[in-house]
């Protein structure tokens, strides 16, 4: 059963315009899918992804298929964020737990990816947690502003879109360079390439999350009673 319509309050992404999304949209919807059910589907492409990304450590011989194992979980786990959506809103069916779908897999989705690269070839345990935390926190602050009565925020400059932006360049970087172009830093070879864009990420979701207070709270004071 399909999630309750949106009220308008969506993240803007130019894809749904496209026709070839608005035909997989349709597909989507007349082979009966579900919405909640996509939404699941995102949350295992990115715990597949998270494990791709630790593989590249852990069987570097194989390193390079890894890396673009976890490039496309995290463009497919995308892909279910904006189609679970639209054939949401193309059945109109409600339900009362629709929400929880649309929210928590986005939650395991960030923490699967960040933990993941963490433990990459070149990661940061360490950075990897902080980026999960860091990404769990601007979902929190804009889930706070909504349930206060401001409108949802989706400013930057590490949104969600942003974060999996920055850590699919990444993986493919690493995917099709050799080695050699992937310096690594510190007496246990733990800061390189999937380190420096979780230090990105977690410093770019902190700078979000005080944006997007600092605009609920405009919100809010300029349309108090």
């Amino acid at each position: 059963m399909a999630r309750a319509p949106y009220s308008g309050e969506r993240r803007p992404i130019a894809a749904r315009q496209w026709r070839l999304t608005q035909w997989i949209a349709n597909a989507l919807v007349r082979s009966g899918a579900s919405p909640n059910g996509i939404s699941v589907a995102g949350a295992i492409f990115s715990i597949v992804g998270g494990l791709a990304f630790a593989a590249t450590a852990y069987w570097p011989n194989w390193a390079p298929l890894w890396w673009l194992v976890a490039a496309a979980m995290m463009q497919l786990r995308l892909q279910c964020n904006m189609y679970d959506g639209m054939v949401a809103i193309a059945t109109g069916r409600a339900s009362p737990v629709g929400e929880i779908y649309n929210d928590v897999p986005d939650r395991i989705s960030d923490s699967a990816f960040f933990i993941g690269a963490g433990y990459a070839a070149g990661g940061n345990a360490a950075l990897g947690y902080a980026a999960a935390l860091a990404a769990m926190f601007t979902a929190y602050v804009r889930m706070v502003g909504k349930s206060a009565g401001a409108k949802q925020e989706f400013c930057g400059p590490m949104a969600k879109p942003h974060r999996m932006a920055l850590l699919t360049v990444a993986a493919v970087y690493c995917a099709v360079t050799p080695k050699s172009w992937q310096p690594l830093w510190g007496e246990s070879l733990t800061f390189g390439i999937a380190a420096v864009a979780l230090a990105a990420i977690t410093l770019g979701s902190i700078v979000t999350a005080v944006r997007r207070l600092w605009r609920i709270g405009r919100q809010l004071r300029e349309h108090r009673p």
